[in-house]
């Protein structure tokens, strides 16, 4: 796969590509949140952005095309992205509402508007620079913006081997939402459980129904798929038995438990792998910034003084922001600005190669810091870590906008412009509509439908770092041997990352050598979804042997339908439920 042209005389922003997207992004980022906060996930929004697209420019002009489409697309994708962050905003009032917390933040709709803005804005500044390194020179695979990619491409072409890929992907776009839609229906189980130890029917280890698992494992390939399916065995399989001889968990642990313990090789791993990767490709790394600061038109990117400037605004009405509403200390949104950085690339080089953005877990690890920076401050803890979260998720969005515009040929140039006219439409829309949601299904107490597992995670991490890392005494023996896992396991796991990235350094070695980006972020995520990703690639290579033809033609489109299935359902069926013309 290469990156496309866009013919001369195409215009991509026009007035109805602004204003559809614009309106895209206030649907998405108002019924985005419902999906986050009961699945603990979103789906992926960008190819739900394209058929909304569709739909809308249809009712315009029949003269669109799909780099119009990849405008609203972007917008679309842009809305999803703030309107995740709806888990941070759960997560504050889960913690405001534990007797004794101390935590008393209470967001306006104005103030959670304007600091999701901000947030957003300057992650989608410190991105731009990082388009040509990412997706030109290491071309990564960014599985979600694959999908939205071939669905721009199948609704705009014409001919018999484009319908017969069109009918193909539609196909398996029906079979995934179908599918889906009975398992949220609870017509069928949700996964098959394998008994491989004590801890398998807590760690979910099994074969999760998802059709978006196994189009996802198509495009990944099989290499980083297995060095998923290692990782996810040494995670789920083998650890917990270690970690229970030991005291580290206890016999009841259940998945969250065991996923707090192991994070932290895995997040060593990842860390250390990504800035490995970068650092040993510094070369190619100082020509992308070079290329932005010499303005090339032909290229299409923003310039980078304007990149700079852009962020350095960003960040400084980021932190003026964060000390009027939430009285933070000036140096603590600065040490979290920076940490966004080196962090933030990591989750674009996991999101490009695995398919999962590890958001929530680069905010484990700032968390731990600011456990270390500013003992027993359970608001440093969960406010700083949230700037990452939001820096993060902007910036994954727009890498995935930038996938899809270099393989229909898009400006990036364009695509940032409509970014940064997405973000505040995104984050209002977010901020009307989580009240609304908070109090209709309820989070906190015992009759709370929407439970918002990601939010539970975060807080009960940012209270385990605040009280162990408080320095208030000695730690308890249990204490004592967590934090020791901690520091250790993490070390561990860094020198396992950056002697795998050295390897696959070397090209003759390189499909021999297990992905630790893989092998870091299965650890992290359910077993049953891997095992699904790894089925989905296992399958397309068998394909690939046995009719290589159909395989070249019909693989992509294939996958991209069972991405898109089940994340179209997954976006409607929490606004059938609203409007109460479906009951889960």
């Amino acid at each position: 796969m290469s990156g496309a042209t866009k013919p001369a005389h195409i215009r991509e922003f026009t007035l109805r590509s602004v204003l559809v997207g614009l309106l895209v992004a206030l649907v998405i980022g108002a019924s985005y949140p419902y999906i986050v906060l009961k699945f603990g996930f979103g789906p992926n929004i960008s190819v739900v952005s394209a058929f909304f697209g569709f739909l809308a420019l249809g009712l315009f002009s029949r003269s669109y095309n799909r780099w119009e489409n990849n405008v609203v697309q972007t917008a679309g994708t842009t809305a999803g992205q703030i309107a995740f962050l709806c888990w941070l905003l759960a997560a504050f009032d889960i913690l405001g509402a534990e007797p004794g917390s101390g935590f008393d933040v209470h967001l306006t709709r104005m103030q959670t508007w304007i600091w999701l803005s901000a947030s957003g804005l300057l992650g989608v500044f410190l991105a731009v620079p990082l388009r040509q390194h990412f997706i030109e020179d290491e071309q990564l695979r960014f599985a979600d913006g694959v999908a939205a990619g071939e669905t721009l491409i199948m609704l705009d072409s014409r001919g018999p081997e484009a319908r017969r890929s069109a009918f193909v992907m539609v196909g398996s776009l029906v079979v995934s939402g179908l599918t889906f839609l009975a398992t949220q229906l609870r017509w069928i189980v949700d996964a098959v459980p394998v008994a491989l130890n004590a801890f398998s029917p807590r760690a979910g280890i099994g074969l999760a129904v998802s059709f978006l698992n196994l189009g996802s494992g198509i495009i990944i390939g099989p290499r980083v798929s297995a060095s998923m399916m290692l990782g996810a065995v040494i995670g789920w399989v083998l650890f917990p038995p270690w970690l229970l001889r030991h005291g580290l968990i206890g016999p009841d642990a259940n998945r969250v438990d065991i996923l707090l313990t192991v994070m932290w090789p895995a997040v060593g791993m990842l860390v250390a792998a990504g800035m490995a990767g970068l650092l040993f490709r510094w070369r190619v790394l100082l020509k992308s910034f070079r290329g932005l600061a010499g303005s090339h038109p032909q290229r299409g990117d923003l310039p980078l003084r304007w990149v700079w400037l852009g962020s350095g605004a960003s960040a400084v009405f980021l932190v003026v922001v964060q000390r009027l509403f939430f009285r933070t200390p000036v140096w603590q949104s600065v040490v979290a600005i920076l940490l966004s950085v080196p962090l933030g690339l990591v989750a674009l080089r996991v999101l490009g190669e695995t398919n999962w953005g590890p958001i929530s877990t680069m905010v484990n690890l700032v968390q731990a810091v600011f456990g270390g920076l500013a003992p027993g401050d359970l608001r440093a803890s969960m406010i700083s870590s949230g700037i990452t979260g939001a820096v993060a998720a902007e910036s994954e969005g727009l890498m995935q906008d930038y996938k899809v515009g270099w393989m229909i040929g898009s400006t990036p140039r364009i695509l940032t412009y409509m970014q940064l006219l997405a973000v505040p439409v995104g984050a209002l829309a977010l901020a009307v509509m989580y009240p609304l949601i908070r109090d209709t299904y309820g989070i906190v107490g015992e009759h709370a439908e929407l439970l918002s597992p990601t939010s539970q995670r975060w807080v009960g991490f940012a209270k385990v770092v605040t009280n162990e890392l408080s320095g208030g005494g000695p730690l308890s023996a249990a204490a004592a041997a967590r934090f020791a896992w901690m520091k250790e396991s993490f070390i561990w796991g860094a020198a396992v990352g950056v002697l795998l990235t050295v390897f696959e350094l070397r090209k003759e070695w390189r499909g021999f050598i297990p992905s630790p980006t893989g092998m870091g972020i299965a650890m992290l995520i359910p077993f049953n979804a891997v095992t699904g990703i790894f089925l989905g690639s296992m399958v397309d290579v068998a394909w690939a042997r046995l009719a290589p033809r159909s395989h070249a033609q019909y693989s992509i489109p294939s996958a991209s339908g069972l991405i898109a299935g089940e994340a179209l359902v997954a976006v409607v069926i929490p606004l059938l439920v609203t409007l109460g013309v479906l009951k889960l």
